[in-house]
């Protein structure tokens, strides 16, 4: 069989598109073997065979079988043989291995970070048997058919093992520390009183879960201070505007008073305006921190949401490689060469042209650097396919700030007008833009707080039209939402650019957290996290895990071994197991009676309304398995009250009893999309008027 180059890529997408660029014609043919497909291109005298993984094929397990720890031994397998869910991929790993046999040069073109580092490494030394050493390595941003070929002429002479060092022992790190904390917390429970249900720990899960829990306990212990606070409004040659009064909080309602009372008055007098004209610099480019909080702040997406949309318009070519740490732009990406390509979009035509009239282009980068991969930015290449409403909405904020990003300083006026009302100080801050500059690229997702501004003078007079005393008080620090708890987090330096939003959906997985856009703890994080506190503060401590994300810096820049991190942290973990195993008791019956009491409040419909000093519950029946509604006096023989209740679909108990029969009501959500509400009693009045209805 005639040789060839056998390429790994990281998904089947971007291999077929490897596969299509690199090919002479554009046209790459696309087989499968057992399903697994693979993409045959020609490039002058060379086939090219292009392979892909799924994600992660090989992942860290014990080395030994059995429910126990601590566990310091490990090893690197297939992920099939460790999750019944990924066994599709045994076959997966078959036909990459039978390809490997006839190959004669090898060539890692997964993504250039981390993660796609450890992806291609594992594959070439497990699957394709030892072809780590010999295989070259392709680095592109973006998967556009210009990058894609140049960077196949251009081949990296070896993988990047640096980086592939500092991945595994992230990853191999991450590992002992999940491994070793979830064990000793879930066993503590299920050895201590029979309850088995999955608790999980780790380096970067719990700092910040400590933070949400810190914010709630600050939230629950505030005590609100009443404060006054006055406000007038006044009405400049027709113009009205909002004054406040100097102080913002006045100490007492009977101070307020008199100074309302002061200012009812026809007519007050400007008695000082200063104004000051400023330039504000445009934006940074959007690396992944900054592109998931603008996301947040406009369309109120989700971290996670928006790296998953990201990814999704980088593989169609549209944007360059998300997961980055950049806000730098080189002149290599060819700034022209983009913009001219967006021209062609009626949408952006008009903005592209105006900056491609500039003399020079030069973008305003901020401090951030990554030397994997530039910021992001959009490849010029406009969608073949109509785009969803999500990803169009991220695709139009990463142009619109590129195009931001080269525009001119905004020059803007602002001017605080003092006005005396009866020997009473007021003030208003009003702002105006002078020159757009950058705004006018990105005015679709500036938050813009200019007013038309009619003629200030010194000695002007105003018409007092309305003097408002308000009743205050102070308010609680507020609850972490997705953008400010990822950006908690990257300013305390935990978690990584591709890691972070994992970690909150993995808190809220395992029923450590609730609400999405107004986080809050649940009593079993409470519990969890005070556990850990009692028990083993440093894994909770955002100063230990940052000390090991450095040191994982430094294994990425050689100066600290991947064998020496390892050892640190399994000496760290002996101490800490140590405890736990001595305290497993004490822990246990902390977490079971916490357990419990969430399960009987879940179980729990509402007060009974025929006998009244006992609890709806949900029971499940021993004999038929069929779950209903039964009143907790029953096991005393005092009351025989029981309702039937739907046989699929979770229960959720509602607050507010039925507005007719006022019996308790439940929902059930085995539709979560369509969720539907039923009320108790099967004699309620609006069942009949259901069934009159039909």
């Amino acid at each position: 069989m005639k040789k060839y180059t056998l390429i790994i890529s990281e998904k089947p997408d971007a291999a077929n598109r490897i596969a299509v660029a690199l090919d002479d014609k554009g046209k790459a043919i696309r087989e499968n073997s057992n399903g697994v497909p693979f993409f045959v291109a020609k490039n002058g005298d060379k086939e090219i065979i292009v392979a892909s993984a799924i994600g992660h094929l090989y992942t860290v397990s014990g080395a030994k079988k059995g429910w126990f720890y601590p566990v310091f031994d490990y090893q690197w397998v297939p992920r099939w043989m460790v999750k019944k869910e990924f066994l599709k991929n045994r076959i997966w790993l078959k036909v990459i291995s039978k390809l490997a046999e006839d190959a004669e040069e090898f060539v890692d073109a997964c993504d250039y970070d981390i993660e796609g580092s450890i992806i291609g490494y594992c594959i070439l030394k497990y699957a394709c048997n030892s072809k780590e050493k010999m295989a070259r390595r392709m680095k592109y941003s973006t998967l556009t058919r210009e990058e894609l070929r140049e960077s196949f002429i251009n081949l990296l002479p070896q993988l990047d093992f640096a980086l592939i060092e500092a991945g595994l022992a992230r990853h191999e790190v991450d590992w002992l520390y999940g491994i070793n904390l979830s064990r000793a917390l879930t066993l503590a429970v299920k050895n201590s009183g029979g309850i088995y249900t999955t608790l999980s720990a780790g380096r970067v899960q719990g700092p910040t879960l400590k933070y949400i829990e810190t914010r709630e306990k600050n939230i629950r212990i505030f005590v609100p201070t009443p404060f006054w606070s006055i406000t007038a409004k006044i009405s400049i040659d027709n113009h009205t505007f909002e004054l406040e009064y100097e102080k913002k909080s006045i100490a007492t309602k009977s101070n307020a008073k008199v100074i309302r009372a002061a200012c009812k008055v026809k007519e007050g007098q400007i008695i000082k305006i200063d104004e000051k004209k400023f330039q504000q610099k445009p934006p940074v480019p959007f690396d992944l921190g900054t592109l998931q909080s603008e996301a947040y702040r406009l369309f109120r997406y989700t971290p996670m949401q928006t790296a998953k949309i990201a990814q999704h318009l980088y593989i169609n070519a549209l944007i360059s490689y998300p997961r980055t740490s950049s806000q730098k732009l080189p002149p290599s990406i060819d700034y022209n060469n983009i913009l001219r390509k967006l021209s062609k979009s009626a949408m952006y035509q008009k903005l592209t042209q105006k900056l491609l009239a500039q003399p020079m282009l030069k973008p305003n980068e901020g401090p951030k650097f990554d030397p994997a991969h530039p910021a992001i930015y959009p490849t010029g290449n406009l969608p073949e396919k109509v785009l969803d409403t999500t990803a169009k909405n991220i695709y139009d904020l990463i142009v619109k700030r590129f195009l931001a990003v080269f525009g001119e300083p905004a020059l803007k006026q602002s001017l605080k007008v003092s006005i005396n009302i009866n020997q009473n100080l007021f003030f208003m801050m009003c702002y105006h833009t002078l020159k757009e500059g950058w705004i006018e690229y990105y005015k679709s997702y500036v938050n813009s707080k200019d007013i038309s501004l009619p003629l200030f003078f010194e000695g002007q007079k105003v018409v007092v039209k309305k003097v408002t005393l308000k009743d205050n008080f102070t308010k609680p620090p507020p609850r972490f939402n997705p953008r400010s708890l990822l950006k908690k987090m990257e300013k305390e330096e935990i978690g990584t650019k591709a890691t972070r939003a994992n970690i909150i959906q993995t808190l809220y997985d395992r029923k450590y957290l609730e609400g999405k856009q107004n986080m809050s703890i649940t009593d079993l994080g409470f519990e969890v996290t005070e556990v850990l506190r009692q028990h083993c503060p440093r894994v909770i401590s955002s100063e230990m895990t940052k000390k090991l994300e450095e040191k994982m810096e430094q294994i990425q820049l050689k100066q600290e071994t991947r064998q020496n991190v390892i050892a640190i942290t399994i000496e760290n973990l002996k101490n800490v197991t140590e405890t736990l195993k001595q305290k497993q008791l004490e822990i246990g019956t902390q977490l079971g009676q916490k357990i419990k009491q969430i399960r009987f409040k879940k179980q729990t419909i509402g007060n009974c309304p025929k006998c009244q000093t006992g609890t709806l519950v949900i029971i499940n029946s021993k004999k038929t398995g069929k779950r209903f509604v039964g009143c907790t006096n029953f096991f005393e023989n005092k009351c025989d009250t029981s309702f039937p209740l739907p046989q699929k679909g979770a229960i959720e108990p509602l607050a507010t009893p039925c507005k007719t029969c006022g019996y308790p009501v439940i929902k059930n959500l085995g539709n979560p999309k369509h969720p539907w509400k039923m009320c108790l009693n099967l004699n309620c009045p609006t069942k009949e008027m259901k069934k009159n209805e039909l």
